[in-house]
């Protein structure tokens, strides 16, 4: 009796294993086909615009008139564009990394688990905030208020090239468009530093107390060299909402058609891409439409590349 009952028990207990392992194939099937179609989706999407963009920007290519700004080519219009928005964009990134590296590290390191759990929850409150709420404060705030301080900087330091010329008196400047961009990107890059910094490994830190280093220099020994991917890619990515940035960059500029300046306090400032295509695009018809989805795809080559370089950058450092 305790042999028919020991094979009567083990029959179903084979039979439970081989239909668990049925769905859990099923379930890892199905999770790589979801996957695989989720890829798929961003692959079509991206073909799609950019098919999008050059076959309806294509005909502005090779126009020499009806262009926005009566420009005499695409080219001629496009290039002090782009120069605008990489710059607008490194003077915020300049501005913005070291702030948001400092943030992160206060955060993961240095406050109390209560407070960086609420400071957290601010910067993440922050990156959601409208970009046309920055570009109302940026204009009717912070323009005004810089206009005095750029006066000094012009008067006092103006024998510095980036500084030189007479200061705006509205404040409307490319370096003010470029402090808005900075507190908008700020809290991307540093939600990525604080979650690299936060997943340090604990014997990293431990080596480096081991060896007598101070709190800095296990920041430095060990956060850094382990985040240091972590806040290219955080770069990357705020830079890339700089250079797609339009509601906030339109409103606080004060931009002067076709002009190439590296300065950033005076009245005359160049214009960018996203900024040129908001502001003209209501009113465009024809081959003027053209030119501003051709001026679409000139961004988002930008972008691309920016992208593709930040990524072959990070990955040795990941690697490593």
């Amino acid at each position: 009796m305790t042999i028919a009952f020991s094979d009567m028990t083990a029959s179903p207990t084979r039979t439970l294993g081989s239909s668990g392992r049925r769905v859990s194939r099923f379930f890892e099937t199905g999770s790589r086909g979801v996957a695989v179609a989720a890829g798929g989706v961003v692959i079509l999407a991206l073909g799609g615009v950019t098919v999008f963009l050059t076959v309806q920007g294509w005909p502005a290519w090779t126009a020499a008139s009806g262009l926005p700004q009566n420009a005499s080519s695409l080219w001629a219009l496009a290039g002090p564009l782009a120069f605008g928005s990489v710059w607008a964009s490194a003077i915020a990134l300049v501005l913005t990394a070291p702030i948001s590296v400092g943030v992160a590290l206060f955060l993961s390191e240095y406050a109390p688990r209560r407070v960086a759990r609420v400071l957290g929850s601010v910067v993440d409150v922050l990156a959601a905030v409208p970009s046309v709420v920055f570009g109302l404060w940026g204009l009717m705030v912070l323009a005004p208020m810089l206009a005095g301080p750029y006066a000094w900087l012009s008067a006092k330091m103006g024998w510095f090239p980036l500084f030189s010329g007479q200061s705006s008196a509205t404040g409307r400047t490319i370096l003010t468009a470029a402090i808005v961009l900075s507190i908008m990107m700020t809290p991307i890059m540093a939600s990525v530093c604080r979650e690299a910094f936060t997943q340090t490994p604990q014997a990293l830190r431990e080596a480096a107390i081991a060896l007598g280093s101070t709190p800095w220099e296990v920041i430095r020994l060990a956060v850094l060299p382990y985040g240091r991917s972590a806040m290219i890619s955080g770069c990357m990515l705020a830079l890339g909402r700089a250079l797609g940035e339009t509601m906030a960059v339109a409103m606080v500029l004060s931009a002067t058609p076709g002009l190439v300046s590296l300065q950033v306090l005076t009245s005359s400032n160049p214009n960018t891409t996203a900024a040129f295509i908001a502001q003209n695009f209501p009113e465009a018809h024809g081959m003027q439409v053209s030119a501003l989805i051709a001026l679409g795809l000139v961004l988002f080559a930008i972008t691309f590349v920016v992208n593709a370089v930040a990524r072959r950058v990070a990955r040795p450092r990941k690697e490593a």
